[in-house]
């Protein structure tokens, strides 16, 4: 907090002062802020932020992200391991501590609405600043793709930094040269005498000296980990049971706690009558459970305390079927229903044109001037996050402390909102991160945790998991924002595209979150506050890093590789009352259907092969085309297809999209039934993603990522009536089973580049390669989602 006021008070004081601090280097990542990087285990000993080598030689990573099915555990260790030259077989993972050193600058830096092909003065200088401002004021996250992207360079460091300590301490003790000294298999060897000493024997010593400075990184030839397919570290725990999620979590003493929320979204308790319940079997307490700002979106409740999960589940039913036990404020969502949201919407769109994210030549002349015009307008739905480890947080708190159990993907967040909700300071709660079942944007919001601490603070002294339903998770989540979008394109006389505008209108994710996470960090206003100084000083590119304009809005529709000699991208921000929240891929999951489709819509209006079509569009980006080229050789393009067993004629389409830095192509190979059920029968993708880490973990991600898409495409949509959501389960809200489940091929491109984000980048072509495929089938053109043929 010193560091923070310092720099904040410069901010507002002296310009010169900002520009000095902005001129200099981010502060380094390997030596924690904190006296010893975590609470240490007997006999550990810590090198630095990143690494603990115990007595026997096993290596300790100890990791900031948080593992949620992406891998991101297996491909830090391998970044580490290698760099170290650590023993993979004797290694393990410990969750980091919150710690400045662990912030997430990548997330930052991606922030800021740039082209991806902007690499100007401004870009760079907001770059470095933003980098800045994480590294200080910056959150914990795991999440944007960004995990190997923010740890690629210091987690590397600290293992060449360790494994130069652990030399130096050997060469010290032999009296030799340390050039003559080498690391293997989590041991030091002197090359020419033989003798060896394993980590264990000189970590003590090794710690004891300053921290050196990371010498140069091993160069790419001599990798032995990075960039080989690697099995994941917690796959056995998973397969056997001994990964313990959030849910797993069992203290001693601990009572569980089961939510009735106000059916209403962002509505509130304003009157509660236990009757009955409070007598039931197993029951011990009724909480009221404030939701927290409305502006933020946040639900009110009650929650259930009982000895088991389920007295908790049948006294909370029971509690929500009794006449006039709750009596509900329901707020301003009450009036709204899914056509309020279309009619909201589709007036934000003809109204004006909002902010040019992109703007290249004279878009609206051009388009006067065009030989042929294509026009089209595409919507897509409010989407849940479906997890499949509902939302669920365990907390043991008193009037000095709190300990906490959760599945989280802002840790530090967490702690915050659990202190503020204690009255605690920061340092007074303990977070104890779990393996996630299913994160995908979700576990970046923290109201289910400020909910439990809530419960902890009502039965003092006792650990309280609270748990959701799986209704009550599905009708009070934070949902991928219902977006609707406008396309015109013209055309010369040769087909080719003179002209291109996209206007969209959506909520503003950003604005929502920031307030959620804000009242549990004090963090995120001072960023803020610094941004706001700094876009005064060095004008508004700087303001982009902020809440407006929020790029997550329109990206995968500005920053895309095409080509167009005249455009303009724009999007208009709508208030509505319904909580938004990060979703898998954000604005990419529905801009990249909107672009993609348009796409296939020109070239066929063009008269062109839509491969052909978009490979005229990227004359200057060879990576784009060498993925499209992949992914269609992958398929066959132009071949013919065979009648598949089921006697049912079958289309492909094809769809590129970049995202998080990664580029993706895929082809989808449809059939449609005699009921007009959609049928995927095989996905081929091809990703350019930089230097592949793992790369099966990299495949593994585009499965995962093209399944998820899928689903959403097929039957993803929550639909709202007087503020009520009206899915509840997967009866209603399905998922892509494993019959439907097509054959998915996936080759990485080879690549030296740095690492980009994998995690999300799958998701976004699968739905207009699917959508396009169906055009090539049927002659009729989808252009809403969920995808259906009437």
């Amino acid at each position: 907090m010193k560091r923070r006021t310092l720099i904040l008070g410069g901010l507002g004081a002296a310009g010169a002062l900002v520009v000095g601090w902005g001129v200099l280097p981010p502060r380094q990542r390997l030596a924690a802020t904190a006296p010893a990087p975590a609470p240490l285990a007997p006999g550990q000993v810590a090198l630095n932020g990143y690494v603990r080598i115990e007595a026997d030689s096993s290596v300790v990573v100890v990791m900031p992200k948080s593992e949620m099915g992406q891998g991101i555990h297996t491909s830090v260790a391998m970044l580490l391991a290698e760099e170290l030259e650590a023993d993979w077989s004797r290694l393990r993972i410990e969750p980091a501590p919150v710690d400045l050193i662990y912030a997430n600058i990548a997330a930052a830096v991606d922030g800021a609405p740039f082209h991806p092909d902007d690499h100007g003065l401004v870009r760079r200088v907001t770059d470095h600043i933003a980098s800045k401002l994480a590294r200080e004021l910056g959150l914990m996250l795991t999440g944007g793709s960004t995990s190997i992207k923010d740890l690629w360079l210091p987690v590397r460091q600290a293992g060449a930094s360790a494994r130069t300590a652990l030399v130096a301490e050997a060469a010290r003790r032999w009296n030799v040269p340390a050039s003559e000294c080498s690391a293997a298999l989590s041991a030091v060897r002197h090359a020419g005498s033989g003798r060896e000493l394993a980590f264990g024997e000189l970590a003590a010593a090794a710690a004891a000296a300053p921290l050196p400075e990371p010498p140069a990184l091993k160069p790419p030839a001599s990798w032995r980990l990075i960039g080989k397919p690697t099995p994941r570290l917690e796959a056995r725990a998973k397969l056997d049971g001994s990964a313990r999620f959030g849910l797993d979590v069992i203290q001693p003493g601990q009572r569980y706690a089961s939510v009735v929320m106000c059916p209403v979204l962002g509505g509130r308790v304003d009157k509660l009558e236990a009757g009955a319940v409070a007598a039931m079997p197993g029951v011990s307490a009724l909480v009221v459970l404030q939701g927290g700002t409305k502006a933020a979106g946040a639900t009110g409740g009650v929650a259930v305390v009982a000895d088991t999960p389920w007295h908790a589940i049948q006294a909370a039913r029971a509690l929500a079927a009794a006449p006039g036990a709750i009596t509900w404020d329901e707020g301003a969502a009450a009036t709204t229903s899914s056509a309020d949201v279309a009619a909201a919407l589709a007036a934000a769109l003809a109204r004006d044109d909002g902010f040019a994210y992109f703007e290249a030549g004279d878009a609206p002349a051009a388009r006067a001037a065009a030989a042929k015009t294509v026009q089209a307008a595409y919507s897509a739905p409010y989407l849940a996050h479906l997890a499949l480890e509902p939302m669920n947080c365990t907390v043991r708190a008193d009037t000095a402390s709190a300990e906490v159990w959760v599945s989280t993907q802002v840790p530090d967040i967490a702690r915050g909102v659990v202190a503020r909700t204690l009255d605690l300071r920061d340092e007074q709660v303990r977070v104890h991160p779990m393996f996630i079942g299913g994160g995908f944007g979700r576990r970046l919001d923290t109201d289910f945790i400020a909910l439990a601490a809530q419960v902890a603070k009502a039965v003092p002294g006792v650990p309280v998991q609270s748990f959701w339903t799986r209704e009550q998770d599905t009708t009070h989540d934070f949902y991928r924002p219902a977006c609707v979008a406008r396309f015109e394109a013209g055309l010369d006389a040769n087909g080719r595209i003179t002209a291109w505008l996209n206007h969209s209108a959506s909520q503003s994710i950003l604005p929502n979150i920031s307030q959620r996470w804000g009242a549990g960090a004090t963090g995120l206003p001072e960023v803020a506050r610094a941004q706001d100084a700094l876009a005064e000083l060095v004008g508004s590119p700087i303001r982009a890093l902020g809440m407006a304009p929020d790029k997550t809005a329109a990206e995968g529709a500005f920053d895309q590789g095409y080509e167009f000699a005249a455009a303009r991208i724009t999007h208009s921000r709508v208030e509505l009352p319904v909580p938004v929240g990060f979703w898998r891929s954000v604005g990419h999951s529905h801009q990249a259907f909107f672009k993609e489709s348009f796409v296939d819509e020109v070239a066929h209006a063009a008269g062109q092969d839509p491969l052909a079509f978009r490979r005229a569009l990227l004359l200057n980006h060879p990576r784009h085309l060498a993925v499209l080229d992949k992914a269609a050789a992958m398929a066959g393009w132009g071949t013919p297809l065979a009648v598949g067993a089921d006697a049912l004629k079958t289309a492909r389409g094809i769809a590129l999209h970049e995202s998080f830095g990664s580029i993706v192509a895929q082809v989808a190979e449809v059939s449609v039934g005699a009921d007009n059920a959609i049928r995927v029968h095989r996905v081929w993708c091809a990703i350019d993603c930089g230097t592949a880490v793992n790369p099966a973990g990299v495949v593994q991600q585009m499965e995962s990522g093209i399944v998820f898409g899928l689903s959403a495409a097929l039957y993803g949509q929550i639909t709202l009536d007087k503020g009520r959501v009206l899915q509840t389960n997967f009866h209603d809200q399905p998922v892509l089973r494993l019959d439907a489940c097509p054959a998915i091929e996936v080759i990485v491109m080879p690549s030296a580049a740095p690492p980009q984000g994998v995690g999300e980048p799958g998701v976004p072509p699968i739905a207009p390669a699917m959508a396009n495929a169906i055009f090539a089938l049927t002659g009729e053109r989808l252009r809403a989602l969920p995808l259906k043929l009437a």
